[in-house]
């Protein structure tokens, strides 16, 4: 394939946004690839409110105005982190014959989102309640409008083995993230047509926040294309760049 013909997308996860993806951009750029960095709604820079996002859909809205706006004929190669996996399976159904490659880096890989308790153990993170802070519904007995994981805490579950000061700079830009819209989600189709896309998991050994029993479960699930491990915490893109981009571009 030709190296400068090649549009990846980059789907940030729970309380992140495009800003995550800087060195993976850089070092994709700098081989003659096509990047778009998206922030889906409430995330990164977007002004939407997060409390305000009470859907899936509404979430995913960016990811997918983004591809219905491709020209004619382009295809893109989605790369989702964390919850970014359900933004990926969802423009998956949506629009399977606009994408060539689907990676999953620690992410959710769930053909039809979250159907069954057993989903959401497989594809959320378990954060013990001293770990967050909730923003309650308006109502007594509404489920908490966004979730975010405390300052302190944050290095730990999501960059452990990344440089110091750039998980001070994460901390600076992480926002709370809807968490009814994307513990909702689930979509509508079959998995023969999902086939079609070639998919490849990126298993985090060393994740606190995606635990690779929970990688797993999902893989044996619904076995992917190829499996790639890296012994990184839950964000090789901070942690372990060149690594990740080396698995993503030799996979193509």
């Amino acid at each position: 394939m030709g190296m400068a013909k090649e549009h990846f997308v980059l789907v940030h996860g729970e309380g992140h946004g495009a800003w995550c993806w800087f060195k993976l951009r850089w070092l994709l750029e700098g081989s003659g690839y096509r990047v778009t960095c998206i922030d889906l709604a409430g995330g990164g820079v977007d002004p939407t409110d997060p409390n305000t996002v009470r859907s899936f859909k509404q979430y995913d809205k960016p990811l997918i105005d983004l591809i219905s706006a491709l020209p004619e004929g382009e295809k893109v190669i989605l790369v989702g982190h964390g919850a970014g996996g359900l933004s990926v399976i969802h423009a998956m159904h949506e629009f399977v014959d606009r994408i060539s490659q689907a990676f999953f880096v620690a992410a959710t890989m769930l053909p039809f989102g979250f159907q069954t308790d057993e989903d959401k153990n497989d594809g959320l993170p378990t954060l013990p309640e001293n770990e967050i802070e909730l923003t309650l519904g308006e109502a007594a007995g509404d489920p908490p409008t966004t979730v975010a994981l405390r300052p302190e805490f944050q290095r730990e579950r999501l960059s452990q083995q990344s440089p110091e000061e750039e998980s001070v700079l994460a901390s600076m830009l992480m926002r709370p993230w809807p968490a009814t819209a994307i513990s909702t989600a689930s979509f509508e189709g079959d998995d023969e047509r999902l086939n079609r896309v070639k998919r490849i998991f990126i298993k985090t050994e060393r994740d606190h926040m995606l635990d690779p029993e929970q990688q797993d479960s999902m893989i044996k699930k619904w076995p992917p294309s190829e499996v790639l491990v890296v012994d990184t915490d839950h964000s090789p893109f901070l942690s372990a760049p060149e690594q990740l981009f080396n698995l993503i571009v030799k996979s193509l």
